[in-house]
Formats: C-alpha cells, sequence, structure tokens
C-alpha cells in the first residue's frame, strides 16, 4: 500500500519503549517525597534549632540576674513580664565593655580595609601585569597560606616589643594585615584573572592606565569577590581572641577579651555577660545579612563557566 496524499508516514520510535504497566522504584518515589514539603519541613526544624542557641541568649539578656538564676530562659514565655533592658543599661554604663567595643572598630575596620585595598591591588599586578618572577612571588604567597598564626606570635611580640608595638592596637592591626593578605591575594588574583582580556585590552586602547583601569574596570567587575573577601576579613578579626590575648593589654582589648576577663568574675557581672555576648555577635551578622547578596555571588562566581 501506499500512503495517502498528504499524509505522513508514522515513523517507528528509535528508543527504548517503557511499558505502560511500569511503576517507579521504591527510592525514586522516596527521592521525590523528600524533594518536596517533607525536606523542607525538617530544613526548618533544623534551622529552628540552630537558632536556639541565639534565642536563648538574646532572651537571657533581656532577664535579671536574679531570674537568670532562679530558672531558664524559656520562662519568658510563660513570664513575659522577666523582659528588661535594665541590662543593656549597666552594659552601657560598664566602661570596660564600651571602651573593649570600640578598640574592636578600631581593629577590625582598617585591618579589613587595608586587607581589601592592599589584597585587590597585589591580584590585580599578579593577574594582569608582566614583571620579573611574577609566578615565583606568585607560589611565595600560596605558600604562606599555610603558616599557622602560633607560629608567628612569639617572634612577632618580641619585634613589637623591640619598635614599641607591643600592647597597642597598630600592632594588633598589622598583624591581622600580615596573616590576612595572603588569602586575599590568592582569591582576588584567582578571580581577576577570569575578567575577559578583550575587555581591558579595549580599555587600554581608549588610553586608559593601569590605575584607572584597576579603579573603572577591574574593582566594578570584581565586587563579589571582594565583597566576599570583606566579609571574611571582617569575622575573623571581630571574633579572634588569640590574637587580641597576646598582643593587647588593658586599654586597648577588643570585646573578646574583655568577656573572656568578665567570665573570671561571673558571680558578680553576669548581669552584663548575656548582653555584651549578644552585642558582640549581632553586629558581624548584621555586616553579614548586608552584604549577603554579594557574599553568595563571590562564591558561586567561577563554579559555572
Amino acid at each position: 500500500m501506499t500512503a495517502e496524499a498528504g499524509s505522513l508516514p508514522e515513523v517507528a520510535p528509535t528508543g527504548p519503549v517503557r511499558p505502560a504497566d511500569a511503576r517507579e522504584s521504591l527510592g525514586s518515589r522516596l527521592a521525590g517525597a523528600v524533594s518536596g514539603g517533607v525536606l523542607r519541613a525538617f530544613l526548618l526544624v533544623v534551622a529552628l534549632f540552630w537558632l536556639v542557641p541565639t534565642i536563648g541568649l538574646l532572651l537571657s539578656s533581656l532577664r535579671s540576674p536574679e531570674d537568670m538564676a532562679a530558672n531558664g530562659w524559656w520562662n519568658v514565655f510563660s513570664e513575659p513580664s522577666q523582659i528588661t533592658f535594665d541590662s543593656y543599661q549597666k552594659l552601657l554604663d560598664n566602661s570596660d565593655i564600651t571602651d573593649a567595643l570600640l578598640n574592636t572598630v578600631w581593629i577590625t575596620v582598617p585591618a579589613t580595609v587595608l586587607v581589601v585595598v592592599i589584597g585587590a591591588l597585589a591580584g590585580y599586578a599578579f593577574a594582569w601585569m608582566e614583571f620579573p618572577g611574577r609566578d615565583w612571588w606568585f607560589l611565595g604567597v600560596v605558600g604562606l597560606l599555610v603558616v599557622p598564626v602560633q607560629v608567628a606570635l612569639i617572634p612577632i611580640a618580641e619585634l613589637f616589643g623591640n619598635i614599641g608595638l607591643f600592647g597597642t592596637i597598630l600592632g594588633v592591626i598589622l598583624f591581622h594585615v600580615g596573616f590576612g593578605l595572603p588569602f586575599a591575594v590568592f582569591l582576588l588574583r584567582n578571580f581577576f584573572a577570569e575578567i575577559p582580556r578583550e575587555l581591558l585590552e579595549a580599555a587600554r586602547l581608549d588610553g586608559a592606565g593601569e590605575l584607572r583601569l584597576f579603579a573603572r574596570v577591574v574593582m566594578p567587575l570584581g565586587g563579589p569577590a571582594i565583597a566576599s573577601l570583606g566579609i571574611f576579613q571582617f569575622l575573623w578579626v571581630w571574633n579572634d581572641m588569640l590574637v587580641a590575648l597576646v598582643f593587647t593589654k588593658a586599654g586597648t582589648q577588643p570585646i573578646t577579651v574583655a568577656l573572656q576577663t568578665q567570665v573570671r568574675q561571673f558571680g558578680n557581672n553576669v548581669d552584663v555577660l548575656a548582653p555584651g555576648a549578644f552585642i558582640s555577635m549581632v553586629i558581624p551578622l548584621a555586616v553579614f545579612f548586608a552584604f549577603q547578596r554579594q557574599f553568595v555571588s563571590g562564591v558561586m562566581a567561577g563554579a559555572v563557566k
């Protein structure tokens, strides 16, 4: 028989035909169920349990010392009258804590800004500038990533003592900058190297010098990586206690060391420990959430091409 005019011939399927009565396997059905509402509910429960210490610290900071000694923080839900801001008022009246907070800001902000600026300049130089021994210098920077902080504590403490920087805020800043730069250079160099060469060449043809090229082209494109580096450096310096214990003294201690000192007198100042610890924790959280979008973009940069 011949096919009728205007009709298309039937085409036999080329792939394997699945039987009509074939059923999904047990593993497929479980995967489908887990990927839906069950997984979301499980992740929600995990997130709530993850937040329990933070919620407990917040509620403890809003209770009086007598209530904290009498029962747990969860009693606030049955007795909301326990909530008071007297502990925060006492915290603001405690000069040791307020001075430590200011010291933490004076240490963290310059250490973060210097690492970001110097690391960006060095990363651009290693990525797009030609100079003798560039690859060997970069290998040296990568090698510094494996050097632990503890190895340098005593030698640098002796050096700072000889030049008069021991116990000063400047000494702590320089230490954090020195140990933050290897990671900064490594991260930003790899990110800047992904910028298309044609874009940089076009800017050079338009008469842009290296500094203008860096400021007008490289820095805007490297925003996600720079934001990620800034968050990492800020969190590391803000939460550091080891370096601060070694290189600071009474007048230059950050909040981490001040709270550790207050713990030794726990029975006398329990009313300032909870609000002090909560403030010390909420500030880096606020910084992280403020730059969360850039942080995620920087972490995912280069994962998909």
